[in-house]
């Protein structure tokens, strides 16, 4: 009878992820994004004007205000592409009954596997991708325009008279550096990932316009994305995160690069880094299985 409740006791306090054919490894996305046009990223509402979202840093110039991409925003928005893609005529969500906040928490999930989920008082998965940076390159304010009530404001009021007012935009070309984390996980859940951080691009930001691109700059020579993935079990490369200080874009591109390049790469089977294009070229035929396996009818 112990040695049941032993067992039982070991199951409850295991980590509940299924064993994979393959060995789980690191995965990470270090990107650099541009915005071609405007950007709005709400925060919060100051006598009839959106504030775009921004952080106070420290830098050599002194204390400066920059534009912000939230890591919650980006992350919200991978997971509600994912929701949203069509899979055999239907919405992936109905494909699984997943949900946000409704979660399904299902062992065959792909959502659920990488970003979490919870069922109140019986299930949780523990989200093995975390999301970092977002804070701009340059320290360009943002500009207010004004605009008319949106339609939905103006039924909630009922109110026929559209009243203006003003929104805050984070400005074309300002360059935000970011990266995603997986932890342990298989090549399987890192097509999830991958599907994910292309489908957002197009999408980040609130209201409209939306979308960021990934910036480019030289690699070897070349103008390709600046982009980096790595697959590992061991860390043997430097780190392309820049510092929020940095204010000069040129000089921001630069030091990406440099710290791209600083990589041991003797022992491919423990750490593999892709730049560039090839950076691409590993999430798109990532996101291509994605939808061979998820996405079909």
């Amino acid at each position: 009878m112990a040695g049941k409740n032993s067992e039982k006791q070991a199951e409850k306090i295991s980590s509940g992820l299924p064993k994979t054919d393959g060995p789980r490894k690191h995965y990470d996305i270090y990107a650099i994004l541009e915005a071609p046009q405007e950007l709005y990223f709400g925060d919060e509402k100051e006598v009839n004007v959106n504030m775009v979202e921004k952080v106070r840093v420290q830098t050599s110039e002194g204390v400066m205000e920059k534009c912000y991409i939230s890591p919650t925003k980006r992350r919200g928005v991978e997971r509600r592409c994912l929701l949203w893609s069509d899979a055999g005529g239907q919405l992936l969500m109905d494909k699984l009954s997943c949900g946000i906040p409704g979660t399904c928490c299902k062992d065959s999930c792909p959502v659920c596997a990488v970003f979490g989920g919870l069922i109140a008082g019986e299930k949780t998965f523990i989200g093995r991708l975390t999301h970092s940076g977002g804070v701009a390159v340059s320290g360009q304010i943002a500009l207010e325009k004004q605009r008319a009530m949106h339609p939905a404001l103006i039924y909630k009021e009922k109110d026929s008279t559209p009243m203006p007012y003003r929104k805050e935009y984070a400005q074309p070309g300002i360059l935000y550096p970011v990266s995603n984390h997986c932890l342990s996980i298989s090549r399987e859940e890192f097509t999830t990932v991958a599907y994910a951080f292309l489908m957002s691009l197009n999408r980040l930001g609130a209201g409209n316009p939306k979308g960021v691109a990934l910036a480019r700059g030289g690699w070897e020579g070349g103008v390709e994305p600046l982009l980096v993935v790595d697959e590992y079990r061991v860390p043997l490369g430097e780190r392309p995160i820049l510092s929020p200080s940095l204010t000069d874009n040129d000089e921001a591109v630069k030091t990406f690069v440099q710290l791209a390049e600083d990589f041991r790469s003797e022992q491919p089977e423990k750490f593999r880094r892709s730049t560039g294009a090839s950076a691409l070229k590993v999430l798109q035929d990532a996101a291509v299985l994605f939808e061979e396996k998820f996405l079909k009818a």
